[in-house]
């Protein structure tokens, strides 16, 4: 497995928990920054799957 792989999930992570807080304290930029996290994670994974399709894992 990707060291981006390992990351981008642990960056999602981070920003569900993030949105969840926003949501529960009624924090919108908290929200928003969870929401932003999760992106950020999901694209990270993405070029990390990439990277282990090119080594052929």
């Amino acid at each position: 497995m990707d060291k981006d792989r390992i990351e981008g999930a642990a960056t999602n992570t981070g920003g569900k928990i993030k949105e969840g807080l926003g949501n529960l304290t009624g924090d919108e930029k908290l929200r928003s920054e969870g929401l932003a996290d999760q992106i950020k994670g999901k694209i990270q994974n993405t070029v990390g799957a990439v990277k282990d399709a090119f080594k052929g894992r």
